[in-house]
Order: C-alpha cells, then structure tokens, then sequence
C-alpha cells in the first residue's frame, strides 16, 4: 500500500538537546517529545527512559578529530551521555 505526502507528513512536538559524549564530542540536535508522551521534560527522556539509545535528529556533532559533522538523524547510546541539557530559545 503506497502513502500519500499527508500521510508522511505530520507535525511533531520538538526541542533542541546538546549533549556531551564520553568521548569528548558535542552534540546538537532535535528530540521528539511526541515519541516520548509519558515524560514531560528532556531531562526525564534523558535519564528516566528506558530505552537504550536517543534518536535525534537535524544533528551536528563537534569533534576534535572531524570538526564538525551534520547528520540527518542520529542515535545515541545513553551510556555515552556525560551531560544533557535543553537548548535555551533565545
């Protein structure tokens, strides 16, 4: 059964999380709070969720080694995560 462009297409709840990954790396990118409807803040998604990796998406990763790198979608294992924080809107 082929989807229709309406049927792709929907509007999602998203918020901007920088993290820090054990390996030094900073990321940047969007979470959908949609996927999660049970937490009601990013930090609850961060550290109370049980699943194992964060999807996020329109990323950019700061590394040392590659400079900066873009990504369309992204997942990332929690365990690598040495700090979350919401991007503040300016």
């Amino acid at each position: 059964m082929a989807m229709n462009n309406e049927e792709l297409t929907r509007d999602i709840n998203s918020q901007t999380l920088r993290l820090k990954l054990v390996d030094g790396s900073n990321v940047t990118g969007q979470i959908n709070l949609d996927r999660h409807p049970m937490y009601e803040r990013v930090s609850d998604i961060v550290t109370q969720n049980t699943e194992q990796f964060l999807v996020l998406f329109a990323v950019s990763v700061d590394t040392k080694s590659k400079g900066r790198v873009n990504h369309k979608t992204l997942l990332i294992n929690r365990e690598h995560i040495i700090w979350a924080a919401p991007q503040d809107i300016e």
